[in-house]
């Protein structure tokens, strides 16, 4: 069985280069056309995608996060989540890695069963990147006004977290 799965892609290359050979298309020009295509977006998306990360890191280095976390700390405990995880909420948006990081820290310094453990991981997994997503798609085809797509976007994302930490109120008790 472990074969079929490893034969997967290389099995779907031959049979998409086939399919394209029997219609008489010239694979090996539009493969290499799809490539510098595929060059052209990444040089439009880099400059975005470098000014997003330069500014996690930078926020990160600052102990702005920290400062925010302590500010907003008690708003958080009203809505029945602490405060250790606004710098989770504040990343997840803008970076994976970054929030992949912060998660991570929150995990070993509480433990994988705590209740802090299991909301960052159900958080990681139900909320987006959503400025780098923005950066990426947005900026790959062109689009440079996102009009309400950000607020909706950070509105899905602010409804994750909440809802992530009731499921796991709720599934796992606090």
């Amino acid at each position: 069985m472990d074969v079929v799965f490893t034969m997967v892609v290389p099995l779907t290359l031959c049979g998409v280069a086939l399919y394209g050979t029997i219609r008489g298309v010239d694979v090996y020009s539009s493969v290499v056309k799809g490539a510098g295509e595929g060059l052209e977006t990444v040089i439009r998306i880099l400059p975005a995608l470098i000014g997003l990360m330069t500014a996690v890191y930078m926020l990160r280095a600052s102990g702005a996060l920290d400062l925010a976390a302590a500010a907003l700390g008690p708003v958080l405990e009203n809505l029945g989540l602490p405060g250790e995880l606004l710098p989770l909420m504040l990343v997840r948006p803008i970076s994976g890695s970054a929030a992949l990081g912060v998660g991570a820290e929150l995990i070993s310094a509480y433990g994988p069963d705590s209740y802090l453990g299991r909301t960052a991981a159900v958080m990681l997994g139900s909320t987006e990147t959503t400025f780098y997503t923005i950066a990426v798609y947005f900026g790959a085809v062109g689009i440079t006004k996102t009009r309400y797509a950000v607020p909706a976007a950070l509105c899905a994302d602010v409804t994750g977290f909440l809802v992530a930490a009731l499921a796991v109120r709720l599934w796992f008790g606090s």
